[in-house]
């Protein structure tokens, strides 16, 4: 079992000021070993390591946590794709072999079609020839434009993070439904089961909450682009790692042995390009 999305930091206020006064359950530091134990008491195998910082000095601190935790089997750094030393940056930086794929924290553009910007495209366009993958952290409002970007790159694989977070809280669907089965369409997308029960009523989440927008991401991309992700620790602000866990687990329990071997495990080693 692979956890396709998690996330490691040493708190510091500045530096992590997106964890406002909601998230004091989460303003504080994790690390491996807040982490290692609950992996092993759910039977996850590895973990993917995403970025929450952009910053060369964020890639540092996870590539170093990386080679002192096996359990980590990849890394999902940042790097500034609008720079124009983009090709040399990504040289030096495949160096590191655990490093599989890049992130950009879209949802803080406050332009939708940031990611459509010349100069952010030509560092998209930079990715595939070293084998890369990208993260799309993105709001609903932002698939359209997202669309646009997969569509330009179909050699470029894209992983669509916590299913582009849809309103569940506010029982929203349509129009992230319409907007995700077209992206879906894009055979080099994949998309995340991750990050469910921090868009739901935190206080209240369970499975009914969640079947609708688990029913459409399956709809949608099928059991060979879907991947599991905790979002540990930003999950903790409405539920502990077993119970997400066991949730997701419930839904798919009545689908076959191949299929949840693909959406726990292998979707992500594929993916993630694990086994290299």
């Amino acid at each position: 079992m692979i956890d396709a999305h998690q996330h490691f930091w040493q708190y510091d206020a500045v530096k992590y000021d997106w964890i406002d006064d909601s998230m004091a359950a989460i303003r504080q530091s994790f690390m491996p070993s807040d982490l290692k134990n609950l992996l092993e008491q759910n039977q996850v195998d590895g973990t993917v390591l995403v970025q929450v910082n952009q910053s060369m000095d964020e890639n540092n601190f996870m590539l170093s946590l990386a080679k002192e935790n096996d359990f980590i089997k990849a890394v999902v750094g940042w790097v500034d794709l609008q720079s124009q030393n983009i090709t040399e940056e990504l040289t030096i930086l495949k160096q590191h072999n655990k490093l599989k794929g890049f992130r950009h924290i879209l949802q803080a553009e406050k332009d939708a079609d940031f990611m459509l910007r010349p100069n952010f495209k030509r560092g998209i366009s930079a990715l595939a020839a070293f084998n890369d993958t990208f993260d799309l952290l993105i709001y609903p409002h932002q698939l359209a434009a997202a669309r646009v970007l997969v569509n330009s790159y179909p050699n470029q694989l894209f992983v669509i993070d916590h299913l582009a977070k849809p309103y569940i809280k506010n029982s929203l669907i349509d129009n992230w439904k319409c907007d995700l089965q077209n992206i879906a369409a894009h055979e080099n997308v994949y998309c995340k089961v991750s990050g469910l029960f921090t868009e739901a009523i935190w206080t209240n989440c369970s499975l009914p909450d969640l079947k609708p927008y688990l029913d459409v991401a399956v709809e949608a991309f099928g059991m060979k682009r879907l991947l599991f992700g905790s979002d540990w620790p930003v999950c903790l602000l409405a539920t502990n790692y077993k119970n997400n866990l066991s949730v997701i687990q419930e839904y798919f329990k009545t689908f076959s042995s191949t299929e949840q071997e693909q959406f726990f495990a292998q979707n992500a080693i594929n993916f993630y390009n694990l086994n290299d």
